[in-house]
């Protein structure tokens, strides 16, 4: 590439960033990797509105889920040395764990496909929100309790930061040491990834990382965390250290070429889809290329690592301001880089509003009472919200609309006017079949009372607030509520639950017999499904 080239690419990336810089407001930075050379990389905003610092280049940030290709990196370089094998199953490494009737094995846990519930759902259906302080035991102790999955290992795809983060104690417990101090010696130190470590706890002091923020109003508040970090989010990272492992990746450097491929590496579920989640990243095609990437979430910071290795490019974009889009922010900057390239589709028209106005409005699913809602934003474009998270649509093909998101497959055909039916495919081929939900519900009367899940081990008591009923929760490690309850369709009910990240909800429905009596009340979230509540005795 020509030295104006890289000027063109670092001025593009300017722009992008253009609206964070400034001293008043957290920022972001970006990278681009080209032919194993760093050639654009800016930056804007602070790192430390208190401190006055800005970000730079030896700026860190918390990469949360980016984390999770190093854990299974640390799992795959083990299994070369014949330590373990990725298709033993969790328990033989971590016996403590529950039977569950059938082997879940470590490459399930690598690929989001073992049907485990997600951790941290679990916490927070029991009132524990990502700021409260937690310790790594009450995160296993939930795991611990779980006697049933969300499905049959290997059956499809379902995000879950449980598995990452047993798959970094089973590298704990296979090496005898801590699974930070492993990275570090094994990968980290080698590839000269000095500003990169793994921090357990986030109150831990890191030299230069950046404070994360959320919006508030028209400010910003420091964002607040509180729970331990294992193999599903742990490290702090930057831009030029990701651009070290992306050389890695590339080269086969420190890992070896046989870890970097089987880390891309798809499998099939069982019913001989493929899975687009490989290991500890996605597999994917934006405008005709292949990419391989993953984002990170956590409060007040998010990522992007993407790359497209056919072209030998790779964007990084770090964000310590919770209200940047990274994994948009990083796809305009792969726009500029592939640009005019051979072989790169134009973007996807988007359909025409008209076609789009069917789409909008609010849709259940029967079989787990789930919702989502469809409206447009500021600018026109559709989105989505599933469990209070929205994400945007792009347009995919044969006129249907596919989530922007990471590692999440939400595929939807808008309904033609008038019909009430709408389709979504999900991970494995799974359709499911929404309609539009009534204007109008009443909540269950019999709602009114405590609830007890065993596997959250937790009580639900719902109480009188105008205009219904709210949730008061009382879990294993927190206490919360008043959660208000919104009915969405007879029998069917979306419980809010306020947290650090956002708004979320819960869907729940009641379960009767065959006399119509209220026998049980199953509640969902995004990734633990079919949590079950029985009424307790003293009920009124």
């Amino acid at each position: 590439m020509t030295d104006l080239g890289r000027l063109a690419l670092n001025r593009h990336a300017e722009r992008l960033l253009a609206a964070w810089d400034g001293a008043d407001r957290p920022g972001a930075t970006i990278g681009l990797v080209r032919d194993g050379a760093l050639v654009a990389h800016a930056s804007a905003g602070m790192a430390s509105l208190e401190l006055g610092v800005p970000i730079g280049p030896a700026t860190r940030f918390r990469i949360a889920s980016v984390s999770k290709q190093f854990t299974c990196a640390a799992i795959l370089m083990l299994a070369e040395a014949e330590q373990l094998r990725p298709r033993d199953p969790v328990q033989e490494h971590l016996p403590e764990l529950p039977d569950f009737g059938v082997a879940i094995t470590l490459d399930h846990l690598m690929r989001n496909s073992s049907g485990l519930r997600d951790m941290l759902e679990l916490m927070r259906c029991g009132g524990a929100d990502l700021a409260m302080p937690c310790g790594p035991e009450a995160l296993l102790a939930a795991v611990r309790r779980q006697a049933t999955l969300n499905f049959a290992p290997g059956e499809r795809f379902l995000y879950c930061n449980t598995g990452f983060m047993l798959l970094g104690r089973v590298v704990e417990r296979v090496t005898g040491e801590p699974f930070g101090r492993f990275l570090d010696r094994r990968i980290f130190g080698p590839l000269g990834m000095s500003r990169t470590r793994h921090t357990p706890a986030t109150t831990e002091v890191v030299p230069g990382l950046a404070t994360g923020y959320l919006p508030r109003g028209r400010g910003f508040v420091r964002a607040q965390h509180g729970f331990p970090l294992g193999g599903e989010g742990g490290l702090v990272s930057c831009v030029e250290d990701l651009a070290l492992w992306d050389q890695a990746l590339a080269t086969g450097r420190v890992i070896g070429r046989g870890v970097a491929e089987s880390l891309m590496a798809q499998a099939p579920f069982e019913n001989g889809m493929m899975n687009a989640y490989a290991r500890g990243l996605e597999v994917a095609t934006y405008r005709g290329l292949r990419t391989v990437d993953h984002g990170g979430l956590w409060p007040g910071f998010r990522t992007a690592f993407l790359r497209v290795p056919d072209r030998a490019i790779t964007v990084i974009a770090i964000a310590n301001h919770g209200g940047v889009d990274a994994h948009l922010l990083a796809h305009r900057m792969l726009d500029a880089a592939i640009e005019g390239l051979p072989g790169v589709h134009p973007v996807p028209a988007m359909p025409p509003r008209d076609a789009l106005e069917p789409l909008l409005g609010r849709w259940i699913e029967a079989d787990r009472a789930t919702t989502v809602e469809f409206s447009l934003d500021a600018e026109g474009q559709p989105q989505a919200i599933q469990h209070g998270v929205p994400f945007a649509l792009v347009p995919a093909d044969h006129g249907r609309l596919a989530a922007r998101r990471g590692s999440f497959v939400f595929v939807v055909t808008p309904p033609a006017a008038g019909e009430d039916l709408l389709s979504v495919e999900t991970s494995a081929g799974y359709l499911s079949q929404f309609r539009r939900a009534p204007e109008r519900a009443e909540l269950p009367r019999e709602l009114a009372g405590r609830w007890r899940c065993a596997e959250l081990d937790t009580v639900w008591t719902f109480v009188p607030e105008e205009p219904g009923l709210a949730v008061l929760v009382q879990g294993p490690v927190a206490t919360a509520g008043p959660w208000p309850v919104t009915p969405i369709a007879p029998d069917a009910i979306r419980i809010a639950t306020p947290g650090t990240l956002a708004l979320g909800w819960l869907d729940g429905r009641l379960v009767r017999d065959a006399g119509g009596a209220a026998t049980g009340l199953v509640v969902s979230g995004a990734r633990a499904l079919d949590l079950r509540f029985e009424p307790e005795a003293d009920r009124p």
